[in-house]
């Protein structure tokens, strides 16, 4: 008996029956990029870089380089009370043609352009508007000086390179002119800075005390006149310096003082005191007499009520206004119709008025009527 024999398929044949292995998917192959899309995709982000580095460098070019810059840069230096520097800005510092030429006299003074003059409340600086007009830039800023509120423009050109970036001047200068007439008084202090007509005024000592005086100014600023003497006083008269190379009138009535006024009463009523001395019917330059046609024997004068004086402004200065008063008269008369003697004893009332003139060396020229005391 033959033995069964299991017959083995050759290497690489599948016998029959048997089931194939599973055949693998083809590898897919990536679909290529749109490169137009990616162009495009460059070109967007590029242009947002662009205008980012765009707005970036404008907002540098207006907050360091552009002439808003230059112009808050010469703001800060008036706000942070520093004078000398601010007359070294290019274009702040002009000649006498330009003050001519812009209608003020070139005898201006320039006492107010100083640390001293300035006023410690200049604030809330803001640039509102920038333009250009024929390659010159119109700056307009908004501030606070002095509590009032205000807005100037200024004019500023370009004045070369530094660098990479370019240089500014003004090209109108910032300054302007205020005119301070005061009455009552050759001193006066603007923002507390003193100052006496007579050595800011181009006609020098012979300054008249009602002309007015022309003083060059920063802008923006605000000035405020006042004054504070011995025989006067007058509270700030507040001014604001908005325009370059504009003229602001500044006109301020001082008052006498309370010390003033008495010293001047006081010498009224020793005046009249003194008129009292007199044995005569009519004191010489005094304002009371006594008329009669009896013949007198020596008259004795005597003042009853002295007027109340009050001093009020007067033009350049000041005035006695009219006031009442009562002397009294005590005299012997012979009359001449019989020769018979009788006794007068009499007030009189009498009127006073009067100027007061300051003189050079601060004294004062009291007069009543014509003469003076």
């Amino acid at each position: 008996m033959e033995s069964a024999s299991t017959d083995t398929a050759p290497t690489g044949e599948v016998p029959f029956g048997t089931p194939s292995p599973p055949r693998a998917a083809p590898a897919r192959r990536p679909r290529p990029r749109s490169r137009p899309l990616e162009a495009t995709a460059f070109v967007v982000i590029g242009s947002l870089l662009l205008g980012a580095v765009a707005a970036g460098f404008a907002s540098l070019y207006r907050e360091f380089w552009g002439p808003e810059a230059f112009v808050e840069r010469y703001v800060a230096l008036l706000a942070d009370g520093r004078a000398a520097d601010a007359l070294t800005v290019p274009g702040v510092a002009v000649d006498s043609s330009v003050l001519e030429a812009a209608g003020i006299p070139a005898t201006v003074s320039d006492a107010l352009l100083r640390q001293s003059a300035l006023t410690d409340e200049l604030a809330d600086v803001e640039v509102t508007g920038s333009r250009m007009v024929d390659g010159v830039a119109e700056v307009t800023i908004a501030y606070r000086a002095g509590g009032d509120t205000g807005r100037s423009t200024f004019r500023v050109e370009q004045d070369g390179w530094s660098g990479l970036v370019p240089s500014w001047r003004f090209e109108t200068t910032p300054l302007a002119v205020i005119d301070v007439t005061v009455r009552g008084s050759m001193r006066f202090t603007v923002n507390d800075f003193e100052l006496d007509k007579r050595q800011v005024s181009p006609d020098g000592v012979d300054a008249q005390p009602l002309d007015p005086v022309p003083l060059l100014v920063f802008t923006p600023g605000a000035y405020a006149v006042s004054v504070d003497t011995a025989a006067a006083e007058a509270r700030p008269v507040q001014s604001l310096a908005v325009q370059p190379l504009a003229e602001v009138e500044v006109d301020v009535q001082a008052q006498p003082t309370d010390e003033f006024t008495d010293i001047v009463s006081d010498q009224v009523h020793d005046f009249l005191e003194d008129c009292a001395t007199q044995q005569v019917l009519n004191p010489t330059g005094c304002p009371f007499g006594y008329e009669t046609y009896e013949r007198a024997q020596v008259p004795t004068w005597s003042i009853v009520v002295q007027p109340k004086v009050a001093v009020v402004p007067n033009g350049a200065y000041w005035a006695i206004a009219p006031a009442g008063g009562i002397a009294h008269i005590e005299m012997d008369v012979q009359s001449i119709y019989d020769g018979s003697f009788f006794h007068i004893s009499q007030d009189v009332t009498f009127t006073i008025d009067g100027t007061i003139d300051i003189l050079a060396d601060g004294s004062a020229a009291i007069s009543i009527g014509s003469p003076d005391l």
